[in-house]
């Protein structure tokens, strides 16, 4: 009797959330990274190459801010937050390039594109238009050095 008083309780419970819900929180969790990398190495360049990286660090918390937007309507609460923890025998690495960024950005625009592609309707057009600001940023504002012959 007991057991079946917990599985009623548990039966009443709140309904699992749908699967993409994780998917988007992956994509928040991308774009808050991105933009802590971008405005890491901002701060170790100058000219236009800095203004650069500032200018992509705002897009990606553009982005964190609309994809937290979207999580709290879809599951009627905050979205999940994830900070990250400094590790305990990790030395001052240097400060990341621009190149870093760029292979950031370029992962999560991979990503983007192929989460798009299973989503419909507004979601799938915020995801599209993350995955196409990230392979802007990373094709034309932060483009590989070219090699001189």
């Amino acid at each position: 009797m007991l057991a079946l008083a917990g599985a009623a309780s548990a039966a009443c419970g709140e309904p699992p959330p749908p699967p993409e819900v994780a998917e988007l929180a992956a994509q928040l969790d991308r774009a808050r990274a991105d933009s802590r990398l971008a405005a890491e190495a901002a701060a170790a360049e100058r000219g236009a190459v800095a203004q650069a990286l500032t200018a992509v660090a705002a897009v990606r918390a553009a982005h964190a801010r609309a994809l937290s937007d979207e999580l709290v309507r879809m599951r009627g609460k905050d979205a999940p937050t994830a900070e990250p923890t400094p590790s305990e025998t990790a030395e001052a690495a240097p400060p990341p390039k621009a190149a870093d960024v760029s292979a950031a950005l370029k992962t999560s625009a991979e990503s983007a594109t192929e989460l798009a592609a299973r989503l419909t309707g507004y979601q799938a057009g915020l995801v599209a238009s993350i995955a196409a600001a990230c392979t802007a940023a990373h094709t034309v504002a932060l483009p590989a050095p070219r090699k001189t012959s």
